[in-house]
């Protein structure tokens, strides 16, 4: 897919080009929820002064699981490991590269960046080691 071709997704690219730069964060309420953008209102208590928030470089896989039978949208990057890391005030859903498969584990320390699919050429949120 050409630049020209793609649309973009305002919040969650503004999101990307963030991690891809090494300035990612996400939104914190008041009260310490995290989410990600875009976002007008936290969906945890509804606070709607939301700040952007520094993401720490590196975050803990919570869980995670290997998918064999893929969406259409991912068909050719099967199999692959998708998984869900704490950074503390967020959790991330992200494709875990770079790594062995049967290496990966809960509490395995990842930092974000940005890849992109080998089925649509869409960028995605990845994880790889530190």
């Amino acid at each position: 897919m050409s630049d020209a071709e793609r649309v973009r997704d305002e919040g969650f690219d503004d999101f990307l080009d963030a991690i891809e730069s090494g300035e990612g964060f996400y939104l914190e309420c008041p009260e310490g929820h995290g989410s990600l953008p875009p976002r007008r209102v936290c969906p945890h208590c509804g606070a709607t002064d939301l700040r952007e928030t520094t993401l720490p470089e590196t975050g803990d896989i919570e869980t995670f699981t290997t998918v064999h039978v893929a969406a259409p949208e991912f068909v050719d990057d099967a199999p692959y490991v998708t998984a869900v890391a704490d950074f503390g005030g967020v959790r991330l859903t992200g494709i875990v590269r770079g790594i062995d498969p049967d290496d990966v584990a809960v509490g395995t320390e990842v930092a974000p960046d940005v890849g992109e699919t080998e089925t649509a050429d869409e960028r995605v949120l990845v994880f790889r080691t530190p």
